[in-house]
């Protein structure tokens, strides 16, 4: 690993960074789609990962339903630190503060260690606990408690994988970034029968193998990642010496960002875990209502991830150009990626609208599943264009250090909204209602994004001076 720069060399002009003088919307292409092709790879590996596991049976799917809120939680540990490590990184670039952009990535990848070992012992001693309190089903209970053991125990990849992709993508390396992401993704979608059925010579290993090919993976990523990060991204220079030295107020720094960004996400983890709860309480029906809702979240991905992937490469440009006050990039990259966020969740919805039997008959799914199922994605994709805007607002948020505004909407859609408004709705006996909790939740998401966004809008852009800018 190269040795960081000296004071020196920090103060040296150095190339314009693209993301001040690209042409907006080629810029927003540039970064954006690399990330979004690779999101939905990801997404396709999700989606493929479940359809393997329900061909196990339908007991499987739903095990793998339970265990995904502390999966979550593991993830969203991983990406909000990340958006933590973005945003310092590229504001520091466009402020031209060379030495905060490599203490930020350094102390990045100190993180990686720290956060490891919670979920390290979270996977050794909290796993059984976890599941066993969300089912008596004594089938149910070891398939998940199989799954989500390895998935923390070994959970060292996906830090590694998502911190070295964050740092190709604040420096504008979105390419590079997709093909350490695509890479990992491919690797789990072609291991995940081969572990699953024992085939081509390995043992035959049911869910613990589709969690084994999940990790494998991400440690193709994370190694990928790291040799992108030390031969192509001349912008920051990793030391074994910084990692080793890290920097309070440089990991105060990333959390300020990132700390809200990861209790954004986590706040999904125990939204999926309640959803899980108040399903349950339909007894007769409650294994095929919770492996219902965990297709729908693998489908939805085909969307939503894509339009992640589109907001990872708006944060940066937002950050940089709100580093160098440039109003002007700033207004025509969000309106810009508006557009497109709308497009992609407006054609989600009619997708789920019109083709949700052929969705559902992916997974193995029995007429008791399809039955529930169809209106189950019916009716909550009508939320889906109104989530596309509310996350364009979102990176804003992110991208301007105001992530408390991401959670302060997150807080008020997933539980003081949607948990409520599901557990009343499930009073009434009748499990279809219960759906109708999501499109309620996004439209008062929609009006509190909306008044956040007017308010830092008037605080924080609307003073800015207007620049013109070369190729706008």
């Amino acid at each position: 690993m190269s040795q960081s720069k000296s004071a020196g060399n920090n103060a040296n002009p150095q190339k314009e960074n693209k993301m001040g003088v690209m042409p907006i919307k080629k810029l927003i292409v540039s970064m954006s789609v690399p990330m979004m092709i690779s999101m939905l790879v990801q997404a396709l590996y999700n989606v493929v990962d479940s359809v393997f596991v329900s061909m196990i049976n339908q007991d499987a799917l739903t095990a793998v339903t339970l265990a995904f809120p502390m999966q979550n939680l593991l993830i969203s540990v991983a990406a909000g630190t990340g958006v933590g490590i973005n945003s310092l990184l590229s504001r520091s670039l466009g402020e031209k503060r060379f030495d905060r952009s490599d203490a930020a990535s350094n102390n990045g990848i100190f993180l990686i260690i720290i956060n490891y070992i919670i979920f390290l012992i979270i996977g050794l001693f909290l796993t059984r606990p976890f599941i066993a309190s969300q089912t008596d089903n004594p089938s149910i209970m070891q398939y998940g408690i199989d799954y989500l053991s390895i998935i923390c125990i070994l959970s060292i990849g996906l830090f590694c994988q998502v911190t070295f992709e964050r740092l190709l993508q604040s420096t504008g390396l979105t390419l590079y970034s997709m093909i350490s992401q695509a890479t990992g993704a491919i690797i789990n979608i072609i291991f995940d029968p081969i572990m699953i059925f024992g085939l081509a010579g390995f043992p035959k290993m049911g869910v613990k193998g589709a969690a084994l090919a999940t990790i494998l993976g991400q440690v193709t990523a994370s190694i990928i990642g790291l040799i992108l990060n030390l031969k192509k991204n001349k912008e920051i220079n990793i030391s074994l010496k910084q990692i080793f030295k890290p920097s309070l107020s440089i990991i105060f720094e990333i959390y300020a960002v990132g700390l809200p960004s990861i209790l954004m996400m986590a706040i999904g983890s125990i939204m999926t875990y309640l959803m899980n709860k108040i399903l349950g309480l339909f007894e007769d029906i409650a294994d095929t209502a919770i492996a219902v809702f965990g297709v729908y979240f693998k489908l939805q991905s085909f969307f939503f991830m894509p339009v992640f992937g589109l907001n990872n490469g708006l944060i940066p440009v937002l950050a940089f150009n709100f580093g160098a006050k440039n109003k002007e990039r700033i207004i025509s990259a969000l309106k810009f990626a508006l557009v497109l966020a709308l497009c992609i969740m407006a054609s989600g919805t009619v997708i789920f609208q019109v083709f949700p039997e052929v969705l559902l008959k992916m997974f193995n799914a029995n007429e008791k599943m399809i039955e529930l199922g169809i209106p189950t994605l019916r009716t909550i994709s009508i939320s889906f264009p109104i989530a596309a805007v509310c996350i364009v607002m979102g990176s804003v948020f992110q991208a301007f250090a105001e992530s408390l505004n991401s959670l302060i909407v997150s807080i008020g859609r997933q539980l003081l909204v949607l948990i409520p408004a599901a557990y009343l709705l499930s009073l009434t006996n009748n499990i279809h209602l219960v759906w109708w909790a999501f499109p309620i939740a996004e439209i008062s998401s929609l009006f509190l994004s909306s008044f956040l966004f007017i308010r830092l809008y008037r605080k924080l852009i609307k003073p800015m001076d207007d620049k013109s800018q070369l190729g706008l």
